[in-house]
C-alpha cells in the first residue's frame, strides 16, 4: 500500500495526515503549520472490559516538554485503533503562532474530520 495523504483547511489553518501501513499496524503523521514532533500517541485494540463482544482500545501518549498535541494524538490513535481493529501510532506536530481559542477549536475539528477520512479509507 502506498502512503495515503489527507489534507483539510479552514481559512489559514491547514492540517495534513500521512498514513502508512506497517504490516497490519497503522502509522499516522499528523502535521499543521510549522513542522515538528510534539507528541506520540499509541493505541492497541482489545476486547472491551465491559463487554468482551465489543471492541475497545487502550492508549498511551508521550509528549515533548512544552507541546500540547498530546490529547489529539492519543484520541486519534485510540479512535482509529478501535474503529480499524488495528494497532495505531499517531505522531503529531502542529504549530501556528498567535492562535486564538476559537482557532484551537477549529484545529481540533479539522483533526476529527481527517480522522474520519482515514478510518473510511482504511475500513475493509
Amino acid at each position: 500500500m502506498d502512503r495515503l495523504k489527507f489534507s483539510i483547511a479552514q481559512g489559514l489553518l491547514e492540517v495534513a495526515a500521512y498514513v502508512d501501513m506497517v504490516g497490519e499496524d497503522v502509522l499516522v503523521l499528523l502535521t499543521g503549520g510549522r513542522l515538528h514532533i510534539g507528541a506520540v500517541g499509541i493505541a492497541q485494540v482489545r476486547p472491551s472490559l465491559r463487554d468482551p463482544q465489543e471492541t475497545s482500545s487502550t492508549g498511551s501518549v508521550f509528549t515533548l516538554p512544552g507541546h500540547k498535541e498530546d490529547s489529539i494524538a492519543k484520541k486519534m490513535a485510540e479512535d482509529l485503533s478501535k474503529t480499524l481493529q488495528r494497532n495505531v501510532v499517531v505522531v503529531a506536530g502542529m504549530h501556528w503562532d498567535g492562535l486564538r481559542e476559537q482557532d484551537i477549536h477549529s484545529v481540533i475539528r479539522l483533526c476529527g474530520k481527517i480522522k474520519k477520512e482515514i478510518a473510511a479509507a482504511l475500513t475493509i
